[in-house]
């Protein structure tokens, strides 16, 4: 018997998993993209199946026996930070019944395919019965895991995407952004109200959008010989890092909005594609956490993306797509994509109003799932925080207030804060790479990427999942979590 039989008893059965893994995030791009509407009830049971499958085989009582002796068997490093997250997997996993994993899949899936129709047709009736269900199960899901965590219910969840966060530390945080970000983005508004915009005039064939969204793919290094961009309801990233698939949504009448959707999307691609490969299948090798995921893409869409480096370098692709016209001039261009403007919908949100859409949702999910408030008090509450906010109005208008997301439909209470704790992140990573590539903006607006790409590869990607959160951070900027970092991005170049 070798040294370390149970450690490589483990590393056969987490490749396994893997396996499944793969499958399951395929069918659901597909169910996303691709299916016609008579299969989902099918595939929403093949992937309970497939759910159930998984759970069964990482909560065997012989997996937990064999995680227990590798813990004395003569590990390298690596080969424990992926027991660490191996043990993590698999205490997240035991501590739900799998007829409870099945609802949930099924929940999810039913709820998400009747959103679809639901939201255009503003049917928050229809909506809310089924939204019930999945909070009723969630709500069972937290309280299993908050009894063995010792936690509180919500704290439980966002645990399962942010590992060591604590809403406690959410609310010093956020706590932080509504003391000063109100009144930045006032001032930002006003500023920009002094020189009044040209919006781009369309239609914008959405044949050509496409061919652009292409273009901009290649020039931010997506390997299209393991991925591919697709449409859907709502954008997303999905698939494995060996074939990365990401979607988009169009508008004829709106350029930009599918344009940086790709651009967003892509971050969190180059980052699954450049997962470390040594490790096949290995939890090690996965993303470390949905903040890290959330800093790549806000990474490339609003540190890097929003640039007046970045957007100079666009300018002339968009020309040459669908003609000049006054509001591609350059200064217009530029101050157009910058421009700060409080609107209903999150993933078109400008980088200023954005951490408001996340902080509204985090308050309300968080009393939702700890029991203060039920599904029917959301429409209010929503409306009352966005108005607080941004001073916008959404009684009646849920497909554009409550029911925009999809988050919610699969029961991923606990996700939301990921995006503005990725923003920080993202902050501090890009003023990081600045301070160790000397002239980084000239190359931006070269279109030369490549070292950026390679700081980003070196500090975060290949890493995966070996160091905590924490660590990662540290390790790539020399201090862990600083929000000062967002607040100095955002008044740069907003004031």
């Amino acid at each position: 018997m070798t040294s370390n039989a149970n450690y490589q008893q483990l590393a056969r059965t987490f490749l396994r998993l893997s396996r499944f893994s793969h499958l399951s995030a395929i069918a659901s791009w597909d169910m996303f993209a691709m299916m016609p509407p008579g299969g989902s009830a099918a595939r929403g049971e093949a992937l309970a199946e497939l759910s159930v499958l998984h759970h069964q085989i990482l909560t065997d009582k012989q997996v937990g026996q064999w995680l227990k002796a590798a813990q004395q068997e003569d590990l390298n490093d690596i080969e424990r930070a992926n027991l660490r997250e191996m043990t993590r997997h698999y205490q997240e996993a035991s501590l739900l019944p799998s007829s409870l994993v099945e609802s949930m899949s099924l929940a999810g899936s039913k709820c998400e395919h009747a959103w679809r129709t639901q939201r255009p047709n503003n049917d928050w009736a229809g909506f809310s019965a089924n939204l019930k269900e999945v909070v009723a199960l969630s709500r069972q899901e937290a309280r299993l895991r908050a009894e063995a965590k010792g936690c509180s219910p919500y704290d439980a969840l966002l645990d399962k995407y942010e590992p060591d966060m604590t809403s406690a530390r959410l609310d010093v945080l956020f706590g932080d952004i509504k003391t000063w970000l109100p009144d930045l983005l006032r001032q930002a508004v006003e500023k920009q109200a002094q020189h009044p915009l040209l919006p781009p005039q369309g239609p914008f064939p959405i044949a050509l959008q496409r061919e652009l969204g292409l273009e901009t793919m290649q020039a931010l290094g997506f390997d299209f010989n393991g991925g591919r961009l697709d449409v859907s309801a709502h954008p997303f990233c999905g698939g494995v890092p060996e074939d990365v698939r990401i979607t988009t949504r169009y508008d004829e009448n709106e350029l930009l909005s599918a344009l940086f959707g790709v651009v967003h999307e892509t971050g969190h691609a180059r980052y699954e594609q450049n997962l470390p490969r040594t490790w096949p299948g290995q939890p090690i090798a996965q993303a470390r956490s949905t903040a890290i995921h959330e800093s790549q893409s806000l990474f490339f869409e609003m540190q890097l993306g929003r640039s007046e480096a970045f957007l100079r370098r666009l300018q002339p692709a968009i020309i040459a797509r669908f003609g000049m016209q006054p509001a591609f001039e350059e200064s217009n261009f530029i101050a157009w994509n910058q421009r700060v403007k409080p609107g209903f919908i999150r993933v078109d949100a400008d980088e200023v109003s954005y951490p408001a859409h996340v902080i509204l949702r985090y308050e309300i999910e968080r009393a939702l799932i700890d029991g203060e408030i039920e599904v029917e008090d959301i429409p209010t509450l929503w409306n009352e925080k966005m108005q607080a906010w941004l001073g916008l109005s959404t009684e009646g208008n849920y497909r554009d207030g409550c029911m925009q997301d999809i988050h919610w439909t699969d029961g991923g209470f606990g996700y939301f804060p990921s995006y503005t704790l990725g923003a920080m992140y993202a902050a501090q990573l890009f003023n990081a790479a600045r301070n160790a590539l000397p002239g980084l903006d000239t190359a931006i607006a070269a279109g030369d990427f490549s070292a950026l790409f390679e700081w980003l590869r070196q500090n975060i990607w290949q890493h995966g999942s070996r160091f905590t959160t924490e660590q990662l951070i540290t390790n790539a900027t020399g201090e862990a979590l600083n929000a000062d970092y967002f607040r100095q991005h955002l008044t740069r170049r907003y004031l």
